[in-house]
């Protein structure tokens, strides 16, 4: 029998892919893809993933000085993630970004380096279609590439600067964890949907939590003073975008505050290249992704410690200097539509570490921490936000930073953690971790001294000691949740910090200060805290773009691998690490036991 003879036109397309595949030349500017060190890989036993915040703090001390770190699940999902969407999400369908394919040149034009919202809707296996479709078009088979190669080939691309595009289904509404009762990870806390990872631990910071309450109505009576149940039913809480809702565990009530978008999961559905462009979590917060299924993605992370080295150097390398406001980079960063190689930061020493994620593992990245990658196909993850009190010192910062920007923040952080803090006050539980009592001391130090030139300002000034809630200030846009001023010179409530408007204000007598009822309790705690944990108490703030902030990866010092003191150690990891926070003075690039922030 003769043999079949390869048309000559299949024949080239054979030799094209083969050529693609051994040609190495056109990589040789790419070499420093093989500089970038992994960051670490965690395999927790079926004991420590029962609880995954108890272990993210166990892990946090070493993990966080990459930013970003790896957690292979000893336990994996029993349903296939197709048979998840077609039961629990009949008829879904979404509607992606559509994403050049290319480093942007940023210049006082922006206009080519948008993410535009495709015309197109898919179902999942639409979009999966497509989506291999477009990989066997250029590489033959739509699996099985090496990550390394695909690595190089994403970076060939984005520097060659064609015209090519790609879809990528970002933030979109749901989850794709299981429902069923069969199914084993859907059953653990690590489940992305709510109510279980962002709402069940004692150590989530988003989650409002109240001790020894005999009914729901306690719950209420002690958070909000309402009577009963229909009193406050379908009220919101806290913003104008949050859901309330209980959840009992280990016989405790916790009031949880659900944000929409924020600690609520979203999924994300990528094809080959697809990518999420470098940026920070709002409100410095951690994030954690799982991957469903379908082809890896590379990720690239900044430890917290050198954002600001990170900002500096996209500043002066990335960007024109026509387009750079006193800010910096964080408003551009904040598009998530920069995306550049990261030699960038190689060149200019700033640490950048990545990972390969494969289907069931999940990803953490720490506050502040800068992180961005692509996908090697088609693929889809899930990811929510969270908090745990070691993130009270970046949220705090990251106000600050809001306010200078006149940004409108996503979650009231001076009410989360004045609520907070009075909780630890009135916990039976003894608490030793300094990040509540550090910084509700310092803003309420920060209030009182404003209050008081307030007062000095305008001695006629109207006090009503009736503030129920957080508003938004008209001139920063700032969550006052203790004090705020109204006037008729401001069509908008301003916060108390305007001290030259407020000087130059004219209303006299129609002037008004309101101020929580609370305020002179708040103040009383504030004090015993700094008794309790000594530390700068926060006067007139020259340069409100500044603050220090103690990252969570370091709270131990050299005590152990990850972070754990030893039981002979009788000084708490809370102690030592304010003793490390309070007594560091160097920059955050050449300190691993603080970061200070710059902004």
């Amino acid at each position: 029998m003769r043999p079949h003879k390869q048309s000559s036109k299949a024949s080239n397309k054979s030799k094209t892919h083969f050529k693609s595949f051994t040609n190495t030349d056109k990589y040789h500017h790419l070499e420093w893809t093989n500089q970038i060190t992994e960051s670490p890989v965690y395999h927790p036993s079926v004991e420590d993933f029962k609880d995954p915040f108890q272990y993210l703090q166990k892990i946090a001390a070493q993990a966080s000085k990459y930013g970003i770190c790896k957690i292979v699940p000893p336990i994996t999902s029993t349903t296939p993630t197709g048979v998840i969407m077609m039961k629990e999400k009949p008829g879904f369908r979404f509607t992606p970004k559509v994403q050049p394919l290319r480093v942007a040149k940023w210049t006082t034009n922006n206009v080519n380096n948008t993410f535009y919202i495709s015309t197109k809707s898919y179902s999942l296996r639409d979009f999966e279609v497509m989506a291999n479709r477009a990989t066997a078009n250029k590489y033959c088979l739509s699996g099985c590439l090496p990550s390394a190669y695909l690595e190089k080939e994403f970076w060939h691309a984005m520097t060659r600067g064609n015209k090519g595009t790609v879809e990528y289904g970002v933030n979109v509404d749901g989850s794709a964890f299981s429902s069923s009762s069969n199914d084993h990870l859907a059953n653990t806390k690590w489940n992305l949907k709510a109510p279980h990872l962002s709402f069940i631990s004692f150590l989530s910071t988003l989650s409002y939590k109240y001790d020894h309450v005999n009914s729901i109505f306690d719950v209420f009576y002690v958070s909000f003073g309402f009577r009963n149940f229909q009193d406050c039913k379908n009220q919101h809480f806290i913003g104008s975008k949050t859901v309330f809702l209980f959840v009992y565990y280990n016989q405790n009530f916790l009031f949880s505050i659900w944000f929409q978008g924020l600690t609520d999961p979203m999924l994300y559905i990528g094809m080959l290249f697809s990518m999420f462009a470098w940026h920070v979590e709002d409100h410095y917060l951690y994030s954690i992704n799982y991957h469903h299924c379908g082809a890896p993605k590379t990720w690239y992370g900044v430890p917290g410690s050198a954002a600001h080295e990170f900002e500096e150097a996209i500043q002066h390398h990335a960007y024109s200097k026509q387009i750079i406001s006193k800010n910096g980079a964080f408003e551009l960063l904040a598009e998530k539509t920069t995306m550049f190689p990261p030699n960038i930061l190689l060149q200019n020493h700033v640490p950048v570490y990545k990972l390969v994620q494969l289907p069931g593992e999940f990803v953490v990245t720490f506050p502040r921490a800068y992180h961005a990658g692509f996908s090697h196909g088609f693929n889809c993850g899930e990811a929510v936000n969270f908090a745990t009190r070691d993130w009270f010192p970046f949220g705090e910062a990251a106000n600050e930073r809001y306010t200078l920007l006149k940004k409108q923040p996503v979650i009231p952080y001076e009410e989360i953690l004045c609520k907070e803090a009075m909780h630890l006050f009135l916990s039976s539980k003894k608490d030793d971790n300094p990040f509540v009592k550090i910084s509700f001391a310092s803003i309420i130090r920060k209030y009182d001294n404003a209050l008081t030139r307030l007062k000095s300002l305008d001695k006629s000034i109207c006090i009503s000691s009736n503030l129920k809630e957080t508003v938004s200030c008209g001139l920063c846009k700032r969550d006052c949740y203790v004090a705020h001023v109204n006037c008729k010179c401001h069509f908008h409530n301003i916060c108390v910090f305007h001290e030259k408007e407020l000087s130059n204000c004219s209303c006299g007598s129609n002037r008004f200060l309101f101020v929580r009822s609370d305020l002179p309790k708040m103040k009383e705690v504030a004090k015993k805290f700094e008794e309790q944990q000594p530390i700068k108490k926060v006067g007139k703030q020259k340069n409100n773009s500044k603050a220090d902030v103690a990252t969570s990866g370091n709270r131990t010092g050299t005590r152990g691998k990850l972070g754990i003191s030893s039981m002979s150690n009788k000084r708490t990891r809370s102690s030592c690490r304010l003793k490390e926070f309070k007594k560091c003075k160097k920059r955050a690039s050449q300190c691993h036991l603080c970061a200070k922030i710059v902004h």
